[in-house]
């Protein structure tokens, strides 16, 4: 499929990404390598420049074992300069007590770790996975101002964060003379739209790129087996049967609109999220080379009005709080 791929920046900052983001969660478990390298190559290709992954990746842990694939990737050579790559850090690493959340020690000893397994000698977008309630923010600064001094990393963002959580990083970052978060990595799509009540508003008061996961709802919002959705043992997980049922009836209006308008439900489940506020790239996490070049047609999606009010209606989103439930 041709298309030209679009870039933003990520941000406030000047770092221009790719409007869809390479996921590789797949790379390991689900996807050989082979099958992995021949994906990144095609991301290229096609001008995808921002590449995802995490230290937890390939859930044998303490291994990193989608890092390492990707490593053995850019190892090739003359890929490294191409692209935008982002890892995370929070996950449990082995079975020692520092060897997980976001103390200093564990931020600092990660990081290298990550590098290793990554074959690269700086992180451009380093993620913290998850909040960690139990380390001050004064800490996890001081642990990332070192690593980005010492060149190891270039930008700092955040996942899976409460709005408060965004609010509080960024003021102690300032009081810090930090650059602060420039991303939140959050669940996100037509199914799930809770990020509009506080998420998505920090993010826009403090100029930081939205990165959403599972932009069509584990392949629910594909349309039952089109292209572009997820594997079969996803959809029959029970968590997929519970949500089709409670979306059931959702589902349905959602398919007979794409029909209507001619395109994919993966597509328009896709282009919504890529006309959000604040969103910066949706992350595409891609199985097999089908699934990342049925990406692209989203692209080439524009949501009329109409066609917006119409979702919504389909799958109500929500007022900033504290109008979202006060009144």
């Amino acid at each position: 499929m041709a298309s030209t791929m679009q870039y933003t920046q990520l941000g406030r900052t000047g770092l221009k990404v790719s409007r869809l983001c390479l996921g590789t969660m797949n790379f390991g478990p689900e996807t050989s390598e082979p099958d992995s390298f021949a994906i990144m190559d095609r991301a290229l290709e096609l001008g995808i420049n921002f590449f995802d992954t995490a230290n937890v990746y390939g859930w044998k842990k303490g291994e990193g074992v989608t890092e390492q694939i990707v490593g053995r990737w850019l190892a090739q050579g003359g890929r490294r300069d191409k692209i935008v790559l982002a890892t995370k850090v929070y996950g449990e690493m082995g079975t020692l007590p520092n060897q997980g959340r976001l103390s200093a020690y564990h931020i600092r000893r990660a990081c290298e770790e990550s590098l290793r397994r990554l074959k690269t000698d700086v992180i451009d977008l380093y993620q913290m996975h998850h909040v960690d309630r139990a380390t001050p923010w004064e800490e996890i600064w001081q642990a990332m101002e070192v690593l980005v001094a010492q060149g190891k990393v270039i930008y700092v963002g955040s996942s899976n964060f409460a709005g408060w959580h965004i609010a509080q990083a960024c003021e102690v970052a300032r009081a810090r003379s930090g650059l602060g978060l420039v991303s939140e990595q959050c669940k996100y799509n037509l199914l799930t739209r809770l990020v509009e009540t506080e998420i998505q508003p920090a993010c826009e008061r403090y100029g930081i790129g939205l990165v959403p996961y599972s932009p069509i709802g584990g392949g629910l919002l594909a349309g039952g087996g089109r292209r572009g959705g997820a594997s079969k043992s996803r959809r029959e997980s029970e968590f997929a049967k519970r949500e089709r049922e409670k979306h059931g009836a959702a589902l349905e209006k959602y398919v007979a609109l794409c029909t209507e308008l001619g395109h994919e439900p993966a597509d328009v489940a896709l282009a919504w999220v890529l006309s959000r506020p604040q969103v910066a790239a949706p992350i595409v996490g891609p199985r097999t080379m089908e699934h990342l070049e049925s990406c692209l047609g989203a692209l080439e999606i524009r949501l009329e009005s109409a066609t917006l009010d119409k979702l919504d209606a389909i799958f109500p989103g929500y007022r900033t709080s504290p109008e979202a439930f006060a009144w």
